[in-house]
C-alpha cells in the first residue's frame, strides 16, 4: 500500500475504533495527540530553545540572528506550517530517527531564512531527544487536559440539571439490592457531581514537569562547552518560559511521575463516571429513567419495542478501555531501566488513545443523560410497596426515647415478612411511646422519609 493511499485510508478501514467508528467524537483530541501533532510540538520546542538560547547565551557564534532568520524561528516555535509534519516524516524514513528528522527539518527552514553554519549548529544545541519529547509531550498532555474539560463540564452540567430537576422525586434506595431507606433521584446525581468535581480537581491539580539537562540529567556536555555560563539557571528559565515546572533530577530522561499521577488521576475519574454508568443503566431498568424513543432509531433487530440504554453501556465499555491503558501508563511509565531505555516510546504514543476512548464516554454519557426523565409514578409506586424501611425511623425514635431493644423489636417485627402501613401502624400502637410520637409515625410514608436529601440535591 502506498504512503499516499495510507494517509487517505477512510475511516471504516482504521484498525483502531477512535480513528474508524469513533473518528468524529475524538475529533478535538486528534490535532494535539496524533502524530503530526507530535511533530509540530517538536518543531515549537526545537525552535523555541533556539530562541531562548540566542537570548540566554550570546556569546555563542550565531546567537545574533538576522531579522528574517529570528523571524522563522519565531513561526516555527508558534505555529509551524501544516505541512510539516509530512516534511519531518519524509526526512525521518531517510535518517530512520524521528527526532533528529525534527532537527534537520528546522535547520533546513533556517537556512531557507539566511541562517549561516554558526546559527544552525545552535538547533539541537546540548540536547538529547529525550529533552524535547518530554517538553513535548508535556505541552500536548497540558493542552489535551484543557481540551477535555469542556466536554466534562457539559457532562456534569447535565448530571447537576438532574439533580436541581429530580430533587424532590422520592425513590426507594437499594442496598446490597435490596429495598433500604428512602432518597431522591436527585440526590443521588448530586452524589455522583460532587464526586467527579473532587474527582476533576485531582486531576487539573497534577504538575506538568519538564527536564532540559542532556544526556544524562547533568547537563555534561553544556558544562564542557562552556563552563562560565549557569545552564542550570538557563534551562530552568527555559522550562517555565513553556508554562511548565522544572525537573531537575532526572536521568536521560524525565522520570514520568508526573504522567502516571495524570493518569491515575484520569483514570480515577473515569471510575466515578463507571459507576454513574452502572447505577443509570441500573435505574433505566428498573423503571426510574425513562428514555425518550428517537424517531427512526431502532433498539433490537428482532424486538420492535425496545429502547436500549446503548449510551451507558458504550460509555461503561469505553471507560474500560481507557482505563486499562491508563492504569498501565502509570505503572510502567515510571520505570525505566538505569539512565535510559526505550520501552516508554512506544507506550507514550498510545496516550491519545486512552484519552480518545475516555471523550467518547464522556459524549455517550452526555448523550444518555439528555434522553432520560425521571417516573415518579414508577418510583412512588415502588414506596407505596416498602412500608418496612420505615423500620429504621420507628427503631432510632425507641432508642432516642431511651426504650431498651429497640433494634432487636423491630428486626423481630419486619425481617423476613411483608409489611404494609396497616400492620406497621398496628405495631407502632403497641410501643411504649408518647401518642404524639405515635401519631407522628403513623403520619409518615416512605416517600417522607428522605431526611435532607432535597435540600443537599438543590443545594449542589
Amino acid at each position: 500500500m502506498s504512503e499516499t493511499h495510507r494517509d487517505e485510508l477512510p475511516a471504516i478501514l482504521a484498525l483502531s475504533p477512535v480513528d474508524g467508528r469513533y473518528r468524529a467524537a475524538t475529533e478535538p483530541l486528534r490535532e494535539l495527540l496524533s502524530e503530526a501533532g507530535l511533530i509540530r510540538e517538536r518543531v515549537r520546542v526545537e525552535a523555541a530553545w533556539l530562541e531562548h538560547l540566542a537570548a540566554a547565551v550570546p556569546q555563542l557564534p550565531g546567537a545574533k540572528l538576522a531579522a528574517p532568520v529570528r523571524e522563522r524561528a519565531h513561526r516555527l516555535a508558534e505555529s509551524p506550517d501544516s505541512e510539516c509534519a509530512a516534511a519531518v516524516k519524509a526526512i525521518e524514513a531517510r535518517i530512520n530517527h524521528d527526532v533528529k528528522a525534527v532537527e534537520y527539518y528546522v535547520r533546513g527552514e533556517l537556512a531557507a531564512a539566511g541562517a549561516g553554519a554558526p546559527t544552525l549548529e545552535l538547533v539541537h544545541f546540548g540536547c538529547t531527544s529525550e529533552d524535547i519529547n518530554n517538553v513535548s509531550y508535556a505541552l500536548l498532555l497540558r493542552a489535551a487536559r484543557e481540551q477535555l474539560r469542556a466536554p466534562l463540564a457539559t457532562l456534569v452540567g447535565e448530571l447537576t440539571a438532574l439533580a436541581h430537576h429530580a430533587a424532590r422525586y422520592a425513590m426507594l434506595a437499594r442496598t446490597h439490592g435490596q429495598p433500604a431507606s428512602p432518597t431522591t433521584l436527585g440526590k443521588e446525581a448530586a452524589n455522583f457531581v460532587a464526586r467527579l468535581r473532587r474527582a476533576e480537581r485531582r486531576w487539573a491539580a497534577v504538575a506538568i514537569l519538564g527536564k532540559w539537562n542532556g544526556a544524562v540529567g547533568n547537563f555534561n556536555a553544556h558544562r564542557a562547552a562552556l563552563p562560565e555560563v549557569d545552564w542550570r539557571a538557563v534551562s530552568g528559565a527555559f522550562i517555565e518560559s513553556l508554562g511548565l515546572e522544572r525537573n531537575a533530577y532526572t536521568t536521560q530522561i524525565e522520570p514520568h511521575d508526573w504522567i502516571g499521577e495524570y493518569c491515575d488521576a484520569l483514570a480515577g475519574l473515569n471510575v466515578v463516571l463507571l459507576d454513574l454508568s452502572r447505577d443509570f443503566w441500573g435505574y433505566i431498568s428498573l423503571g426510574y429513567l425513562k428514555q425518550r424513543a428517537l424517531a427512526g432509531e431502532v433498539g433490537s433487530s428482532t424486538m420492535p419495542h425496545k429502547v436500549n440504554p446503548i449510551d451507558f453501556e458504550n460509555a461503561e465499555g469505553n471507560l474500560g478501555i481507557a482505563n486499562a491503558l491508563l492504569r498501565h501508563f502509570a505503572e510502567k511509565l515510571p520505570v525505566s531501566r538505569w539512565q535510559r531505555d526505550l520501552t516508554d516510546s512506544t507506550v507514550l504514543r498510545n496516550l491519545g488513545v486512552a484519552l480518545g476512548h475516555s471523550l467518547i464516554a464522556w459524549r455517550a454519557l452526555t448523550r444518555g443523560l439528555g434522553k432520560v426523565e425521571a417516573d415518579a409514578t414508577r418510583m412512588r409506586t415502588d414506596l407505596d410497596g416498602a412500608w418496612e424501611v420505615l423500620g429504621e425511623a420507628v427503631q432510632t425514635v425507641l432508642r432516642a426515647a431511651g426504650i431498651p431493644e429497640g433494634y432487636e423489636r423491630l428486626k423481630a417485627f419486619t425481617r423476613g415478612r411483608s409489611i404494609d402501613e396497616h400492620s406497621l401502624g398496628e405495631f407502632i400502637e403497641t410501643l411504649p411511646l408518647p401518642a404524639e410520637q405515635k401519631r407522628r409515625l403513623r403520619r409518615l410514608h416512605p416517600a417522607d422519609y428522605i431526611g435532607w436529601a432535597v435540600e443537599l440535591a438543590d443545594e449542589i
